[in-house]
């Protein structure tokens, strides 16, 4: 067996991260047995593959290292990130690299909407860099994905992990306008880890936002997601699931944060199966729609088959009243 995040690490000779450089090395536990998976390798992960690169498309299965990206690549589900592969923030979790990003490529949503039609996709999960330095921090780009991706396949559903737009007044509203099927924005980690784990963001923004979205047009599901083996404490991941339905959010996705490189965040500790049922228990007696909680899950981690389960659930919850 062969951990894909292993086979996925840049070339030591070109730093991908020039601030995440700078941090002192850590030691990479080695994985238990729970976390190893397949390589990829099949005819339609090179199928996959090709259509990506045929669109000069950037996924974040394969900028974040993603340990399911075989299995998702097999099925033809590639999650594109979208704005280029140079993220404007340096979180210390994250293998996408840090620096001044390119302009935007106006061609990009056509590009990914033909991606989307050759794949033939039901459900798409699009994704992002986050984009400082642009006014509205990349939300008409989303909006223009969105449109290009109903143009060209108006029976796929529409599902977009988006940045914080943090101190981008108007841009969540833009997206939301846009009708996304699903609005995910993850947390990532507990309050009292974000100086370390994710220091540009804002904790209380990010559920602020989510929350927004649900009162801005209730229809839309909300996702969200947070790591757990970052050295946070099971009273405090409660507190999270708490503060989330307090925000409404639907969907909830817990998985076991894996160190990209030495110079990333280290692990704490790897997470038992046996303990992500429980959180998963935990989550649905709080009234999620939804919870998917296993060691390998990702925030598009099986999204096509969650967003059936998702519709389904919220049919079921109309239907009792």
């Amino acid at each position: 067996m062969v951990t894909i995040v292993d086979t996925l690490k840049p070339d030591a000779s070109k730093p991908r991260h020039p601030e995440k450089a700078k941090r002192p090395d850590t030691p990479v536990l080695r994985k238990p047995d729970w976390i190893r998976v397949k390589a990829p390798g099949s005819p339609v992960y090179a199928e996959t593959k090709q259509i990506v690169r045929e669109n000069g498309l950037v996924t974040v299965c394969e900028e974040a290292g993603c340990p399911n990206i075989g299995e998702c690549w097999t099925k033809k589900h590639a999650t594109m990130m979208i704005m280029g592969d140079t993220c404007t923030r340096a979180c210390s979790f994250c293998n996408v690299k840090t620096g001044l990003p390119a302009p935007l490529d106006a061609d990009e949503p056509e590009k990914v909407a033909n991606a989307v039609a050759k794949l033939g996709l039901r459900h798409v999960v699009i994704t992002s860099v986050d984009r400082d330095d642009l006014a509205d921090g990349g939300a008409q780009h989303f909006v223009e994905v969105i449109e290009a991706i109903r143009r060209h396949s108006p029976g796929t559903t529409i599902e977009i992990l988006t940045p914080d737009f943090l101190r981008k007044d108007g841009a969540l509203e833009k997206v939301v306008e846009a009708r996304p099927d699903v609005f995910n924005h993850n947390l990532e980690t507990v309050p009292r880890l974000y100086l370390g784990i994710r220091p540009g963001a804002r904790y209380f923004h990010s559920l602020r936002l989510l929350q927004r979205v649900k009162e801005i047009d209730p229809t839309i599901f909300t996702k969200s997601g947070i790591m757990v083996g970052l050295g946070e404490a099971r009273e405090e991941v409660l507190q999270v699931m708490d503060d989330m339905r307090s925000a409404s959010i639907d969907f909830l996705t817990v998985g076991q944060y894996l160190q990209p490189t030495r110079k990333h965040a280290a692990i704490d500790r790897f997470v038992t199966p046996e303990e992500f049922k429980s959180y998963e228990r935990i989550a649905r007696t709080k009234g999620f729609l939804l919870v998917s909680a296993s060691p390998l899950t990702r925030s598009s981690y099986h999204a096509d088959e969650d967003f059936a389960r998702l519709r389904d659930a919220r049919n079921a919850a109309a239907a009792r009243g």
